[in-house]
């Protein structure tokens, strides 16, 4: 049987290995694009930036030593269905919450927002990401979580690892294989500083993410929180009548703005209170 020590170098030097290639997977794509002379949007690279974390996991559990003991593939629905049903809302609700706040101020404006269309966009939406999230959800939460809480690292520092590369990987994304339109649609922020406080965002966001999958050692309840935050926001972002003042994006912004993220920050930080306490 292999020592503690063995054990846990393996998983560093496999949590290495998973890193790079995330960081790396975006860039190497954006290369392939170039080298290759095709858009982003049509291209291999994007395919790459996609796919390379989730083959990283796959041959690190397969072949490096790290097993699939800790997948969290198994749905666990008993004593965790009101976690199942705060992941559906989450999203929502703070979302909505942030909305209502700027509204209040007069930071955000809504010009023939047709609720009815809104919903049914939304909806629509559900399907194609919850599919998408499957395989997103079985590496940020299926792998890189669990390895990093097994080495008893603290809850902020998994926090701020798991976020800022969740958040770093999403550069390339960004910069590269978003159409400019369609992030105009997003922000009227620079695409830069869009990127960079995302990543920020990303980190709040994480400690919902971890405290779920702490309570109920599944990533399903991830899933379904991913596919609905990428339905209900990007729906909202994109639909023109959906407007924020200029210069309020910052403060309000559904993904970047300083009152969003807080928002994030407090409920994560109060599901680790519960927590916590359910482990006294």
């Amino acid at each position: 049987m292999k020592s503690k020590d063995v054990k846990r170098r393996i998983k560093v030097r496999n949590l290495t290995i998973f890193t790079i290639v995330v960081l790396l997977s975006g860039w190497i794509g954006q290369a392939l694009n170039v080298l290759m002379d095709t858009s982003t949007e049509e291209g291999l690279g994007m395919l790459l930036w996609l796919v390379a974390p989730l083959l990283a996991t796959l041959c690190l559990r397969a072949f490096a030593g790290d097993g699939w003991y800790d997948t969290g593939i198994k749905p666990l629905f008993r004593g965790n269905v009101k976690w199942y049903v705060l992941s559906l809302f989450v999203f929502p609700v703070l979302t909505l919450s942030n909305i209502v706040i700027g509204n209040i101020f007069g930071w955000i404006t809504f010009s023939g927002f047709n609720v009815s269309q809104f919903l049914q966009i939304f909806a629509l939406a559900l399907i194609p990401n919850f599919l998408k999230n499957i395989p997103e959800e079985f590496v940020w939460r299926g792998y890189l979580t669990p390895k990093l809480a097994s080495l008893k690292i603290n809850d902020f520092s998994l926090y701020l690892i798991v976020g800022s590369i969740w958040g770093a990987w999403h550069i390339p994304y960004y910069l590269y294989f978003v159409d400019s339109e369609t992030m105009k649609g997003y922000t009227s922020v620079s695409i830069e500083v869009f990127t960079t406080i995302s990543i920020v965002a990303i980190i709040a966001w994480t400690i919902v993410f971890v405290e779920i999958w702490f309570l109920t050692k599944s990533i399903w309840p991830a899933v379904l929180m991913h596919m609905v935050e990428d339905a209900f926001i990007t729906s909202l972002l994109l639909d023109s009548s959906f407007q924020i003042s200029g210069g309020k994006d910052l403060l309000i912004h559904p993904v970047v703005g300083i009152i969003s993220i807080m928002l994030f920050t407090v409920v994560g930080l109060s599901l680790r209170r519960i927590r916590l306490k359910t482990q006294a």
